[in-house]
């Protein structure tokens, strides 16, 4: 469990918006077209679009479909929830992942493309993201999976989530409870500033995940906290008790 949380703070002070979607195709269409309307939205309000990206195989389908996207590219700045601590062309990088399917193709500057600095190691990426976060505001939008176990970017249970107000904006963790052990990631607190999380799920393995989340567990998930409030894509049927 979190160890800086102020326990008089209850986690579901803001929303989550559950929207259920048919399959794995029509979540990636609904959360591609958010993430333009979004984009669209704040190159025309502030002249740029902060996102920070998510691993995992559905962001990936979602990625692909951004290639072909319709927006001005050189007003984008892009960042990462987490990342995991192996050398830097490692396939199993959610930055290279990134670039493989969608960020290598489309003309955004590689000077507005943040990455973690992961093969440093966890403590030494961790600062030096820290850094490269310190002069960076709300981020217009954060993009999230769920893990099984109810973990989000590279917040596990029974580690530190750094959802206190003290936590610092990046997080070295050097024993996560799947491998790699030494990955970094985004705390709780800096992933909640942001004036839009989406959260995408798929799979049977997150259907334990999921009722645990809308049952009030404490599990990682809930310790984002935007005051917007989240939203949560998600395959219908895993809003329903399993058949048997």
């Amino acid at each position: 469990m979190q160890s800086d949380e102020n326990p008089t703070q209850p986690r579901d002070m803001v929303a989550a918006r559950w929207q259920a979607v048919a399959d794995v195709a029509a979540l990636r269409e609904s959360a591609c077209a958010r993430i333009l309307a979004l984009a669209a939205n704040a190159i025309e309000l502030r002249g740029h679009f902060l996102i920070v990206l998510a691993g995992g195989n559905t962001p990936q389908g979602v990625y692909r479909m951004l290639r072909d996207a319709d927006t001005d590219w050189s007003r984008w700045q892009v960042y990462f929830g987490d990342e995991r601590c192996v050398p830097a062309r490692d396939p199993e990088r959610n930055s290279r992942m990134a670039a493989d399917a969608w960020l290598d193709h489309v003309p955004i500057p590689k000077t507005q493309v943040h990455v973690p600095p992961a093969e440093l190691g966890a403590a030494a990426a961790a600062q030096a993201y820290a850094n490269t976060l310190r002069d960076v505001g709300e981020f217009d939008l954060v993009l999230l999976g769920l893990g099984e176990d109810g973990h989000t970017a590279s917040l596990f249970p029974d580690h530190d989530w750094g959802a206190g107000a003290a936590a610092a904006d990046v997080l070295a963790v050097a024993d996560a409870p799947k491998p790699p052990a030494q990955r970094v990631s985004l705390s709780a607190r800096r992933l909640s500033r942001a004036l839009a999380v989406l959260f995408m799920v798929t799979g049977e393995g997150k259907r334990d995940a999921v009722t645990r989340w809308r049952a009030g567990a404490d599990i990682p998930v809930r310790a984002i906290q935007p005051p917007t409030g989240v939203d949560v894509l998600v395959e219908a049927t895993l809003l329903h008790p399993a058949m048997s």
